[in-house]
């Protein structure tokens, strides 16, 4: 991406999409029960308060009655139409994962099967983005955590702090392309959580073999554990590889979340929080809702003077329920060199 003279400023930028992350299938609801939905209602109102603080996507998993992460493709159904009618402005973006929370105590925090996964594409009603995971990676998803981070919560269980110690998301490249074409063809917006910068150029050889014909939104995902480092040099060195018309959203976990959101609200970069990332504010003296964290955000990014995203604002950013026909225009609308021609070696300029 270039970063041009004024790149700061905040005239120059794009409003600030803030992603909010509130279902949390990675903690159990004794963990935090004054924020964690448990009821279908309590989850509906849970994205009413969080788009009324300014978020306008809305990342999405299911509780059951029991406060487990859910499973069911019906119950992902029933939160998508009440999120729909209480908020149609916001961006339902729909966890490609699912749940990988453990089934019960005796249980591995795993992803679900292949064939259950490929299933979000027949969600009814349609989610505007499923979140895609491209590359089988390691998701240790307490590696750069310290003991105080799960310090009296469920992950700092013996048994449940080595279970996602070992979690693994897999992500084959049958498997991606198939998923790809299936949430295509039904109209649903693949939104691509990078861990690094192989997830990044497999996406891009995948749009320039026209697997993916659509606009290119991402999540630089810094979680560690097989995923990228929160640090200014993988961001920088994934933001160089990114194409001009890019989305990037970044994204991290434990007390990284909000320095790596300031660093992103300031490069031009879009934003996730609440407490799937992050239970504890930066001192950890509290834990802090997620709807206190995106009230935080959406103050810094008025020091910043960074206009947050309406819902209708995020929706052309993201360019929500755009296709484009071949690989070169896909090619051309996300701001990639075109593919080579013949012998030539590549472009270092785009064609007029």
């Amino acid at each position: 991406m270039n970063f041009l003279d004024g790149h700061l400023y905040p005239e120059n930028q794009q409003p600030l999409i803030i992603t909010a992350a509130p279902y949390a299938p990675g903690w159990i609801p004794s963990d935090f029960p004054e924020d964690i939905p448990i009821t279908m209602e309590e989850q509906i109102q849970k994205a009413v308060d969080c788009y009324e603080a300014g978020a306008t996507v809305l990342h999405l998993h299911v509780r059951e009655a029991d406060g487990k992460g859910s499973k069911r493709l019906s119950m992902f159904n029933e939160l998508i139409a009440g999120v729909r009618k209480a908020v149609p402005d916001m961006v339902i973006q729909v966890g490609g994962s699912i749940s990988f929370a453990p089934e019960d105590d005796g249980s591995a925090a795993k992803w679900l099967s292949d064939d259950t996964r490929h299933m979000l594409a027949e969600l009814t009603p349609k989610p505007d983005q499923v979140t895609v995971t491209v590359n089988t990676t390691q998701m240790n998803v307490t590696e750069h955590a310290g003991i105080d981070d799960f310090k009296g919560v469920s992950r700092g269980f013996p048994h449940l702090y080595s279970t996602y110690k070992d979690m693994i998301v897999p992500s084959n490249p049958s498997w991606a392309e198939e998923h790809i074409r299936r949430l295509s063809a039904a109209g649903i917006q693949s939104a691509f959580q990078c861990y690094n910068i192989n997830s990044f150029e497999t996406i891009e050889r995948m749009i320039r073999r026209g697997v993916y014909k659509g606009p290119l939104v991402m999540n630089w995902v810094a979680i560690s554990g097989g995923m990228d480092q929160a640090n200014i040099y993988n961001l920088a060195n994934f933001l160089r590889a990114a194409p001009d018309g890019a989305v990037i959203t970044v994204e991290s976990s434990v007390l990284n979340v909000l320095p790596i959101n300031m660093i992103g609200m300031a490069l031009g970069l879009h934003v996730r929080c609440g407490i799937e990332d992050v239970l504890w504010n930066q001192t950890r003296t509290g834990k802090m809702s997620s709807v206190e964290q995106i009230k935080q955000l959406v103050r810094i990014a008025g020091e910043f003077g960074r206009p947050i995203a309406t819902g209708q604002q995020a929706r052309e950013i993201l360019k929500i329920g755009v296709f484009y026909e071949t690989a070169d225009q896909t090619l051309r609308e996300n701001g990639f060199a075109p593919n080579r021609n013949g012998g030539n070696q590549g472009f270092l300029r785009k064609p007029d």
